[in-house]
Order: structure tokens, then C-alpha cells, then sequence
């Protein structure tokens, strides 16, 4: 009971934060010594729509696909356009790292980074020249979904490119994970898609790597190279409050949203949550919350209440 309530008051707190994101309309100084003007019928409008927005659709979720899996059963609790194939964005580096971790490579090895890596990498503390062990790139690949850590790490596997992606591909499918395509290891490319489905199944296996399951929990994490401390944060929110992580991967290009995947256990129960699609990067958190909580209380009503 106390992760449920801890639960709702967290998912409170990310919609109020979704909510003051959004804002309103910022007032004229100068109307603080008059009487406030007539709305107009478009400003009224744009009010009425901006609550209905902060209520909940139908089912609790925002996002444009969900599902919520028991993996102990697999039973599916809860779904929103499952089956559907939409871009995943960084959820990619879930296979990434299950490829890259079946060539058995040592993490204590360094890598340099490339011009190669840096170009059209986005956001990364990583610069060029810079000599970092294969364990701390696979750190930040996970846990800040850094793309140029996640194409050095592809990179030094012992496998090309090409038989990279044919790999994750050919992995994909030994997963039954029947609606997933990847065309790259980052998720930069809106071309690599899956369904909440698949994804469910996909962090299941991921996160049954111990390793994988370490990284993924981890809240921050430093290291050193030889030009610079590094600290690194993680980005799944849920790790900052009182819950029973067990895995969980975020994600965000323009084509698909803000995407989560995460494994949680509450009140002795495994539960995976899958949200694509969502509107605001508070959101994706909210409405996985959102999934957890409703299950929680069915579980506690019971049948028939």
C-alpha cells in the first residue's frame, strides 16, 4: 500500500508538472490597474480545451500506444494500439546493448571516439579523441541514451555495421518480436520501429541481463578519463522516487513521441509498462504510473468489487 500511495502521489506530481509546462497565457503587467478585458471567443476556447487536455482520456493514457504486461503470465492488463509498429527511438539501445553483450567484449578496454561517432550524434559529453572503456560507454548509452557512446560501442563489438543491424534484427526475431524492425543501433532513425508489445517482451530479455538490469537502475554514475570527470544521470524518473525498479529505458525523437519502458515490482507483483508516443516528457512517466496504480487497486478491490 505504501509503493501505491507513494505511486499516486508521484504521478500527481508529474501532471501538475506536465500541466505547468504548458502554462498559461502570460498576463498584461499593465491590466493589474484596470478591469480585465473581454475574453475572446478563441481565448475562451483555447481554455476550455487546455483543461480538457489535463484530464485523462478514456483509460488513462495519453500516449499513442501502451500496454501493460504481468511477465511472470503474460497476461496483458491493459493496451492501447499494441500491435501497432510506431518509431521507438531510444528504446533502441535495449537490443543495442543485448547484441553488443553477446560478443562477450571486455568493458575494461578503451575506445577512442571518432569524428565518425560525433557526426549528427546530438548531445554528448563525449568529445573527439577522447579514450573511454567499453564498460562506461555502455553506462552512458543506457542510462542517458548518449547516440555516440551507443555507435562506439557498435563499433568496437568485432561486427560491421551492416551484420550489427542484421544481428539485432535476427535477435528480434528470436524473441518472437514479430511487428520490430531496426535500420541502425541509436534509435536516431525514425525507420526502427516496434509495438508496446514487442517492447514489453523486449525489456523483459534485456533486463534479465544482469548487467543490462544494473545499468538501467543505476541513478548516476561517474568515471574519469584521461582528459575529464564524467557524471552522468540517469533519465528514467521513476529511480528518483520509492519504487522497486527492476529496468527501464526512455526515449525521444520527433517522429515518436516520448517513449518509456519500464519493469517495476509492487506489492510482490512484476509488472511492465510500455508508453509510446506521449505528448510531454512528464507524461510518458504519468500515464506508466497511471497503468501501475489502476492494476494495483484492481488487485487490492478484488474480483467482483
Amino acid at each position: 500500500m505504501k509503493l501505491l500511495a507513494t505511486g499516486a502521489i508521484l504521478a500527481l506530481a508529474l501532471l501538475a508538472g506536465e500541466a505547468r509546462m504548458a502554462g498559461a497565457a502570460a498576463q498584461d503587467p499593465g491590466a493589474t490597474t484596470a478591469a480585465p478585458a473581454p475574453a475572446s471567443h478563441h481565448a475562451k476556447k483555447a481554455r476550455v480545451h487546455h483543461r480538457r487536455h489535463r484530464r485523462p482520456p478514456p483509460g488513462g493514457v495519453y500516449a499513442r500506444n501502451a500496454i501493460l504486461v504481468d511477465p511472470s503470465s503474460g497476461q496483458v492488463l491493459f493496451e492501447k494500439n499494441s500491435a501497432s509498429p510506431v518509431p521507438i527511438a531510444s528504446l533502441t539501445k535495449l537490443m543495442t546493448a543485448l547484441v553488443f553483450l553477446e560478443q562477450k567484449p571486455d568493458l575494461g578496454r578503451p575506445a577512442e571516439v571518432t569524428a565518425n561517432e560525433l557526426n549528427g550524434g546530438g548531445h554528448t559529453q563525449l568529445r573527439r579523441g577522447e579514450v573511454v572503456t567499453l564498460g562506461d560507454l555502455l553506462h552512458m548509452s543506457l542510462m542517458c541514451s548518449d547516440n555516440v557512446a551507443t555507435r562506439v560501442l557498435a563499433r568496437e563489438s568485432g561486427l560491421l555495421p551492416d551484420e550489427f543491424v542484421a544481428r539485432m534484427n535476427a535477435k528480434s526475431a528470436e524473441l518472437g518480436l514479430s511487428g520490430s524492425r531496426f535500420v541502425e543501433f541509436t534509435g536516431l532513425d525514425e525507420r526502427n520501429v516496434s509495438t508496446a508489445a514487442d517492447v514489453a517482451r523486449m525489456l523483459h530479455a534485456a533486463a534479465h541481463d544482469p548487467l543490462i538490469q544494473q545499468i538501467t537502475t543505476t541513478r548516476e554514475y561517474e568515471f574519469r578519463t584521461e582528459r575529464r570527470l564524467h557524471a552522468i544521470r540517469n533519465t528514467d524518473r521513476l529511480l528518483y522516487g520509492h519504487f522497486d525498479v527492476l529496468g527501464g529505458k526512455t526515449g525521444f525523437i520527433q517522429e515518436a513521441g516520448y517513449c518509456f519502458a519500464m519493469w517495476i515490482r509492487t506489492q510482490g507483483r512484476d509488472l511492465i509498462a510500455v508508453v509510446l508516443g506521449a505528448p510531454t516528457n512528464a507524461t510518458r512517466f504519468a500515464d506508466a504510473m497511471r497503468l501501475v496504480q489502476k492494476s494495483a487497486s484492481a488487485a487490492v478491490a478484488g474480483p467482483g468489487s
